[in-house]
């Protein structure tokens, strides 16, 4: 852990696209600036970007930079084994698609009620401290997304553990579903450090509705995202805050801030208050567009674009949602009315939504 520099890292979960493929020239743009801004902490997982996002990483840093200049993170998602004996060859692909010896962080990937059984049984936290021992792995840990029992279940049977990776934003800290901020208390009473994800909830936090960028705006000059991940940045214990920056300007905004961090004062706690208790007026559909929910779909809907629009309609009340629901409907080739509620989407969701009938919430909005 000694050779993470600074608090900010890079997310590749949302790297900016072309089409269905990653922007090349664009991301290695970002990363050199990332570098040069003195960060070096890098995330990504198998998934990401269906597999695009290890090989991004491939092509735009681990084969234009020396390993000791960054800092990279992967994950081991229990959709892709099924048994003890995948983990280890997954575990080499993995390695091959980014081009890389080793890992500085494996973190066993969206821990919870629904999916820690399979992972106990394919014995795969004992494979990845075994992993650690032959030196291909720095340190393992864990994201999460449940509840603080779960958490305190999981580090008490695996106090070897040692960083828990948690969803903690503004917006979900005090939410009953996600339990942002007693989910970190629990992982400092183990005494873990502790990686941040979605500070700005998947853009929700950037994209603010008019009266509460008027609140940040009469603060003058920063951008709505320096409150949300500042405010994420500020709390005790805190290694590691991640952003999902999509294009050049998110990085250079992100990195100004970040590279002399202040933690909020009370001026601007006081503001990310008063948005707090806008949102609330809102009733929004709390997705943050991590795309889990699509990859196993059979009727191939477009789930966080059909709540996008749902969430357009809600704040602005035009016509320009329902326009942009048919494009999103066009361009999947399946609308919400399709949804077969097999629950495959709610299975894997880390918000815990309740998709099928938000689907259908949608079909009669739209349709």
């Amino acid at each position: 852990m000694d050779r993470i520099k600074r608090n900010f890292g890079f997310g590749c979960m949302r790297l900016p696209m072309t089409g269905e493929n990653v922007d090349i020239e664009q991301t290695k743009r970002m990363v050199d600036h990332f570098l040069e801004s003195g960060f070096n902490y890098f995330d990504t997982a198998h998934g990401y970007l269906d597999g695009k996002s290890e090989l991004a990483i491939r092509e735009c840093l681990t084969s234009r930079y020396p390993r000791d200049r960054y800092v990279l993170t992967n994950k081991l998602s229990g959709n892709f084994f099924e048994r003890e004996e995948d983990i280890r060859p997954l575990f080499k692909q993995q390695l091959e698609a980014c081009g890389v010896d080793y890992f500085d962080f494996y973190l066993m990937h969206a821990q919870g009620a629904r999916n820690y059984d399979h992972y106990r049984a394919c014995r795969a936290y004992e494979t990845a401290f075994a992993l650690k021992e032959e030196g291909k792995v720095r340190h393992v840990g864990i994201s999460f997304h449940d509840s603080p029992e779960m958490l305190d279940r999981i580090l008490t049977d695996y106090p070897e553990i040692e960083a828990v990776q948690i969803q903690f934003n503004y917006l979900d800290f005090d939410d009953p579903a996600v339990q942002s901020h007693a989910v970190y208390e629990m992982a400092r009473k183990h005494g873990k450090p502790v990686i941040i994800m979605e500070p700005v909830k998947g853009g929700r936090l950037v994209n603010l509705p008019d009266e509460a960028a008027e609140v940040f705006s009469r603060l003058g000059g920063s951008s709505p995202a320096s409150y949300a991940i500042r405010f994420a940045a500020g709390f005790e214990g805190v290694m590691m805050v991640l952003s999902g920056m999509s294009d050049m300007a998110q990085m250079e905004d992100n990195c100004s801030f970040m590279a002399d961090f202040k933690p909020l004062d009370e001026t601007e706690r006081t503001a990310v208050s008063q948005v707090q208790g806008i949102f609330k007026t809102k009733n929004f559909i709390p997705c943050t567009a991590c795309r889990y929910c699509t990859a196993g779909c059979p009727k191939g809907i477009a789930i966080p674009d059909i709540f996008a629009t749902m969430n357009a309609k809600k704040l602005h009340s035009d016509w320009n949602s329902a326009y942009y629901y048919q494009l999103v409907c066009d361009k999947a080739g399946s609308r919400a009315s399709d949804c077969v509620r097999c629950g495959q989407c709610e299975a894997v969701c880390p918000q815990h939504l309740e998709i099928r009938e938000l689907l259908a919430a949608a079909a009669e909005e739209f349709e």
